[in-house]
């Protein structure tokens, strides 16, 4: 399994950044995620597989966000994601 995918920068955090199936497709994103990415800025298109390596994701977890809900967050390692839940859901 493989997909092209389109990376962006989220300014709300450093080291933070979502991975987009289709190229500036924004309206995959819940509205109330999207404004706590902050802007995005478009970092690299980027073929990924299961033997890619990435920095700081696991490649095969990335694939299946992608193919299920058409993004990946990475986020940075201090933030976990039921703390970003945290936040979204005030």
């Amino acid at each position: 399994m493989s997909a092209n995918c389109y990376i962006y920068r989220c300014g709300a955090k450093q080291d933070m950044y979502i991975y987009l199936a289709e190229e500036n497709d924004f309206d995959c994103i819940d509205e109330k995620l999207k404004r706590s990415l902050g802007e995005l800025t478009f970092a690299m298109a980027l073929d990924v597989n299961e033997n890619t390596r990435l920095a700081k994701e696991e490649p095969l977890k990335v694939l299946a966000n992608l193919q299920t809900q058409k993004f990946h967050l990475q986020l940075p390692p201090e933030t976990s994601i039921e703390t970003l839940m945290a936040k979204l859901s005030k």
